[in-house]
């Protein structure tokens, strides 16, 4: 197959599988991110996101990803679903084809075949694909692959250093850049001279300090505000590793084996791990035993693209696996879009060594079966309703599922069932102020007044009168028109603001 042919297949595969999500419209944090965000609403979003942070100042900022915002404003003057899913599709596409790059770069044209498709079909890339503000993802890892690319093939400082700098500015993932780019040095994938290696560390160097600086004066405003997980809330540094190390039993099962898809892994769904003998914990560690004999198998062996599949499933996950620092999720499935490159490249290289039948009959297997399962996951993501359905499916213990059911009540003007989801959401998880919150809301909506009152002081038993909680509660209010709710709201938490 000549090059031109092997990478258009892949692309096309990329592209054609996903291609349902041309149906969708926007899904839960797209409507936020997205379809609500005046910046992106206007062309003049594409520069000013660079001085604004990713999430809304009244969801607390938290984190820089300007390049995808100012993508979406480039993109929302069409005014069109279609063009921003179709984009998202492009841009998939596109790194299928660098993975297919990347392992014909140091193998065989049969293991960049199935490094491209394996990586095109994959189901656990389906979120960041078929949501809109999968986008950062998507964009992370081009800029990645990209910079990696350039200093292991290219030996380009500038290239590599550009790509970098891109990478940081959509997600913070591609802070693994330097990292993937040292593994493939000790590899041997390249050996560029010393003083190459000090002047690429010096880049790197001066590029994080760049970006620390402008990330600093961006969200310096919000520093106060929590980005937790709520399975972290509470917890010592000891649970909350724990908890890290067995969510690799969820990492290694959506990477291998991934037929059970679910778009939140909040409590009960999962839950802290506050013991060594936890099962969820010895799982995580057999994980870990896993990859570690797997790696050192590779290395021992002189299967220098395998190791450094397996090498970049770990570099590219750490970052995200809460080990170092905690944030606000202990799982999700469009973390592993970056590592899941180093899957492809390390099962694409490993086809090598099959006979060339069993190469073509795994590869059709494989590509089949991912194909299926993603083409019938895109539409998950077609609306709000079809996730929050979605959600209470997949992971009916997980609180944040009734918490998007309870919302999209609400904007259908079903309060009564819109109280009971929110109820619901309490119940599983009593934490979080803001389901309480919702509660009291659709409660004196209803007339129900001391329900309303009770509910409004178990909020402040888990959060006394957060005034951020209180005035985004407010504001969906008055978006529904409920201006005595509002009302009714600010004037419980009124006595503890300035």
């Amino acid at each position: 197959m000549s090059t031109k042919r092997l990478y258009l297949a892949v692309g096309l595969c990329a592209f054609v599988v996903h291609i349902g999500a041309l149906w969708n419209q926007f899904a839960l944090d797209d409507r936020l991110i997205v379809l609500f965000n005046p910046m992106v609403q206007s062309v003049s979003g594409v520069w000013s996101a660079f001085g604004a942070p990713y999430w809304p100042a009244n969801l607390g900022g938290l984190v820089y990803r300007p390049l995808p915002i100012a993508s979406y404003a480039l993109d929302w003057q069409l005014h069109s679903a279609v063009w921003l899913h179709a984009v998202n599709l492009v841009w998939h596409a596109g790194i299928a084809v660098l993975v297919a790059a990347t392992a014909r770069r140091w193998s065989t044209d049969m293991a960049a075949l199935a490094a491209g498709l394996i990586f095109a079909v994959h189901p656990v890339h389906v979120e960041a694909i078929a949501s809109v503000v999968g986008r950062a993802d998507l964009m992370a890892t081009a800029a990645t692959c990209l910079a990696v690319y350039a200093a292991l093939a290219r030996d380009s400082i500038p290239w590599s250093a550009a790509f970098l700098a891109l990478g940081m500015l959509s997600k913070e993932s591609a802070a693994a850049t330097p990292a993937l780019i040292g593994l493939g040095w000790v590899l041997g994938l390249a050996r560029p001279p010393r003083q190459r290696m000090v002047a690429y560390g010096l880049t790197w160097v001066a590029i994080a300090v760049g970006y620390g600086v402008l990330r600093w004066f961006v969200l310096n405003p919000y520093s106060g505000f929590p980005n937790i997980a709520p399975q972290f809330a509470g917890q010592g540094p000891l649970a909350i590793r724990m908890t890290a190390v067995a969510a690799f039993v969820d990492v290694v099962r959506l990477l291998i084996f991934p037929m059970h898809l679910q778009a939140d892994y909040s409590p009960m769904e999962r839950v802290a791990v506050t013991t060594p003998l936890a099962p969820q914990f010895l799982l995580g560690v057999v994980c870990l035993g896993a990859w570690t004999a797997l790696l050192i198998n590779a290395w021992r062996r002189g299967r220098r693209m395998e190791a450094f599949g397996l090498g970049w499933i770990a570099i590219a996950y750490f970052p995200v696996s809460n080990l170092v620092v905690p944030h606000g999720v202990v799982v999700a499935e469009r973390l592993l879009y970056l590592p899941s490159v180093g899957l492809a490249l390390a099962v694409g290289a490993a086809f090598e060594r099959l006979p060339q039948r069993a190469q073509a009959i795994a590869l059709i297997v494989l590509a089949l079966a991912g194909a299926v399962r993603s083409a019938l996951r895109v539409p998950v993501w077609r609306d709000n309703r079809s996730a929050a359905l979605a959600m209470i499916a997949d992971a009916p213990l997980s609180y944040r599922s009734w918490d998007y059911l309870g919302w999209e009540y609400v904007w259908a003007g079903r309060s009564e069932r819109a109280l009971e989801s929110f109820r619901r959401a309490g119940a599983i998880y009593p934490g979080d102020a803001r389901m309480h919150l919702a509660a009291a809301h659709m409660a004196y909506v209803l007339g129900r007044g001391a329900l309303a009152d009770s509910l409004l002081q178990r909020a402040d038993s888990v959060c006394p009168r957060c005034p951020t909680a209180y005035r985004n509660q407010a504001s969906a209010a008055r978006l529904r028109g409920d201006s005595a709710a509002a009302s009714y709201l600010l004037n419980h938490v009124q006595p503890a603001s300035p």
